[in-house]
């Protein structure tokens, strides 16, 4: 068993961001299986199970993540060899979920060009919303990204620890609409369990690249309709998200994203997909059993 400590560090976010081109490169040639989510409640909290065999690289990899109520989340990975069945390895899960998420942005960024040193607006201060910074610096350069959490301290003290960590200003504002208007990229992190919701389009005139990843359950939303509707380009991790989260639900619901205007990340990373040169480009994230698994 590989805890978190063990696994800190061990993975750089490029390399990271390497393994998720492969991994999709994969899927793309028909050489990977990835299951649906299997949910369940269990009345004082709920588990959620993963799946995802790469025939290519010669692994299976499940995830299984449970909440209870009043204590939080966690998350195992266990690693398989799909030519024996043989259990390679037994790993904490949050710092995998956490890479694995903020890389699979860092693959679409790669594809969505900004010249210059870009602007980003945060909504969110957790490990997602850590990640997410991190990835996006790796792709872009970064002069400066404002964040917005309903938590002051936290937002003060992502603010402090991101500044540091990557070596630009992070500043802590006080709406979400502060956070994100005027910027070309936008990350919404959110750990909010609402159908409100904290994301607005309207707020999203200047932004070129939208990465919203907080939500994956579909009774949530974290951004509106018209955050996806206003885009030339809505792009999901995996073809089971318009099924799976909130926000997407209701852009299917509205007929307001046609299919011309939809496309997974794994044709986008083959070309497959045509990322337009102007323009919003909006990517959902629900994660895959395969991300993990790269």
């Amino acid at each position: 068993m590989l805890g978190y400590e063990a696994l800190k560090g061990v993975i750089g976010m490029s390399e990271a961001i390497d393994l998720q081109e492969t991994a999709l490169r994969h899927e793309a040639d028909g050489k990977t299986f990835v299951s649906p989510k299997f949910n369940t409640d269990f009345g004082t909290g709920s588990m959620r199970v993963l799946v995802a065999a790469d025939h290519a690289a010669g692994y299976l990899a499940t995830k299984a993540y449970h909440i209870i109520e009043g204590v939080g989340v966690r998350y195992v990975v266990t690693l398989y060899r799909l030519k024996d069945g043989e259990v390679l390895a037994i790993l904490d899960g949050q710092l995998i979920t956490d890479l694995r998420t903020g890389a699979a942005s860092g693959v679409l960024a790669r594809r969505v060009r900004l010249s210059g040193p870009v602007t980003i607006g945060l909504i969110g201060s957790g490990n997602q919303a850590r990640t997410q910074l991190e990835s996006l610096a790796a792709v872009y350069s970064v002069r400066s990204a404002s964040v917005y959490s309903p938590t002051p301290a936290n937002r003060e003290r992502y603010a402090q620890e991101m500044s540091a960590r990557l070596g630009f200003p992070v500043a802590p504002v006080d709406s979400a609409q502060a956070a994100v208007s005027g910027q070309p990229v936008v990350v919404t992190a959110s750990s909010a369990r609402t159908s409100e919701p904290v994301l607005r389009g309207e707020w999203l005139d200047a932004c070129r690249l939208l990465c919203a990843v907080g939500n994956t359950r579909a009774q949530f939303a974290e951004a509106d309709v018209r955050s996806f509707s206003g885009a030339k380009l809505v792009v999901t991790d995996s073809p089971h998200a318009f099924e799976e989260a909130g926000e997407l639900i209701a852009v299917a619901r509205e007929n307001a994203v046609p299919p011309s205007r939809r496309a997974t990340l794994s044709q986008v990373v083959t070309g497959r997909a045509f990322i337009p040169p102007e323009g919003r480009i909006a990517f959902k994230s629900v994660g895959t059993a395969l991300q993990d698994l790269a």
